[in-house]
């Protein structure tokens, strides 16, 4: 028995000393579509696992299109037999919920790290990335921002509606940033970063958006790259059962209200050496420019992951988002924003990927870029502080989008040929699933 197992040993009869009436754990996993699939284990079984009996799932868990259905991608799904992989248990996610109305554990798992992990498999793409850069001697550092909505939890004829106060009744309609709009909404937000801290994610600052209904809310910044998309992806899932519980609907869509402001996802990142010193910032900056540039020089080919459905793209081009590859310093037009800081803090922020993203492959497609950008040491292009009509072009629909991803040689080099093949088609057969219904529209416009 190995030190992991050791560890995980100790960590579930820790968890069963302190959470006695704790009957099941459900042990998840991030799918490419960036909804969690997995099982429901008794706690009893759970020791068995740590020590290393077989977890098995199906690999194509990992496939499923966004309304939960298997699409034929090459030799998967409908022409492997549907086999099961390997997943294992991640250290230090054993935790309660507090959501379900009895009492729950929750745990990640994944096929990264074991013997034969799934090359597509979302958290195993980014692990391949990491162990890439950490055998170069750099070491990300990275913090997210997710934005979200409240809805009133029923939805009328099928869309939503702004969240009421629970005291009086009133409609959410005071101006963004006011703190009132905190006190307000006060005992779902306070309880939204309590279940949060209770996962282990360092969940902190909770702002007012711009949209009625819309919030953001911090993590720290956090030296493990997997441990952060970890903590986005749980964050996702814990918020959306508080408000649940609390009467209400939290939703991460990019787009809720036409016109209303998007939800994004914001990625702060910073490169280290094995010293501690910020890579970013040394030859006066020189690595921070060429990192934004190859940002910019693979963003129109990562489209599919920054806006990972047909209403994600609905979302440029409104307050605060960009129509265009571009950066500038404090500049938050721009996808790219060099916030202030000191030289050891330099980071970049990206803030193009909605906020129903897979945070794994939003921070994958990022170290990407950035690491080709230091690579081919090119120089940006000038920053919207100096012409704000600087920019690239990137594609704004999904067709579009999944051309310029596939096939795409640096990003099978960074990402993996596999994981480029699978994600493209999966994309590309989810937006000819959503789009192969006739609306009322079509009829009103055309009959």
């Amino acid at each position: 028995m190995n030190n992991q197992q050791n560890q995980l040993i100790e960590e579930v009869r820790a968890f069963r000393a302190a959470h006695p009436d704790t009957r099941y754990v459900d042990l998840i996993s991030l799918d490419m579509s960036n909804h969690f699939y997995g099982k429901r284990y008794p706690i009893e079984m759970l020791e068995k696992v740590a020590a290393g009996s077989p977890l098995k799932v199906p690999q194509n868990c990992v496939q499923i299109g966004t309304m939960g259905g298997l699409y034929p991608i090459g030799d998967y799904c409908f022409a492997d037999g549907d086999p099961d992989a390997r997943r294992r248990l991640i250290p230090g996610t054993l935790k309660t919920v507090r959501w379900e109305n009895r009492p729950l554990g929750q745990m990640l798992i994944s096929s990264d790290g074991t013997e034969n992990p799934i090359e597509f498999e979302p958290r195993e793409v980014l692990a391949r990335v990491l162990d890439r850069l950490a055998a170069r001697g750099i070491f990300p550092t990275v913090a997210f921002e997710l934005e979200f909505y409240l809805f009133e939890a029923a939805l009328k004829e099928g869309l939503p509606q702004f969240p009421r106060d629970r005291a009086t009744g009133d409609a959410d309609d005071q101006p963004h940033m006011h703190i009132e709009r905190l006190s307000r909404f006060a005992d779902v937000l306070h309880e939204v970063v309590d279940a949060a801290q209770e996962q282990g994610i360092a969940a902190n600052v909770i702002s007012a958006e711009l949209g009625c209904g819309q919030f953001e809310i911090n993590f720290g910044h956090c030296e493990d790259g997997l441990k952060a998309a970890d903590w986005a992806a749980l964050f996702c899932r814990s918020t959306k059962g508080v408000a649940l519980k609390q009467g209400l609907r939290a939703s991460f869509i990019s787009k809720p209200y036409l016109h209303a402001p998007g939800s994004g996802m914001h990625v702060h990142v910073s490169l280290y050496d094995k010293n501690k010193q910020n890579l970013l910032a040394a030859n006066g900056g020189q690595p921070l420019r060429h990192a934004v540039a190859g940002c910019l020089a693979l963003l129109p080919h990562c489209m599919p992951i920054f806006a990972p459905n047909h209403n994600a793209f609905r979302r440029y081009g409104m307050v605060n988002s960009a129509t265009r590859a571009s950066w500038g310093f404090e500049d938050r037009d721009a996808c790219i924003r060099i916030p202030e800081s000191s030289e050891q803090h330099l980071r970049i922020e990206h803030r193009l990927a909605g906020a129903d993203a897979n945070p794994y492959l939003v921070l994958a497609a990022i170290l990407a870029g950035m690491e080709h950008g230091l690579d081919s040491q090119q120089d940006p292009i000038a920053p919207l502080n100096e012409n704000r009509e600087s920019g690239i072009d990137f594609p704004k629909d999904m067709p579009a989008a999944v051309a310029a991803m596939q096939n795409h040689k640096i990003l099978e080099d960074k990402l993996g040929k596999e994981f480029l093949f699978v994600y493209s088609e999966l994309k590309r057969q989810d937006h000819l699933a959503f789009m192969n219904e006739i609306s009322a529209r079509e009829y009103r416009w055309f009959l």
